[in-house]
């Protein structure tokens, strides 16, 4: 699933366009975190909400970390 997940939200960098392939891959990886935190919430017995709130402050953890190593 590590290798379907990642695979998924660079498939989007071939179309041409970097815009389009960027707002493609935002959407997917949204849509990757919602999917996870239903996952977690479904087999785990985590609470919808707490879930959304690991899964995506996870995922902005990542985000302002790649922010700042890609300004670097």
């Amino acid at each position: 699933m590590t290798f379907v997940g990642g695979a998924l939200h660079t498939l989007p960098f071939l179309v041409s366009d970097l815009h389009l392939a960027l707002a493609i891959a935002y959407i997917v990886v949204a849509v990757e975190l919602v999917a996870i935190a239903a996952i977690r919430h479904r087999f785990f017995g985590t609470s919808w909400w707490l879930s959304m709130l690991q899964v995506v402050g996870g995922g902005a953890l990542v985000f302002a970390t790649a922010w700042i190593f890609g300004n670097a």
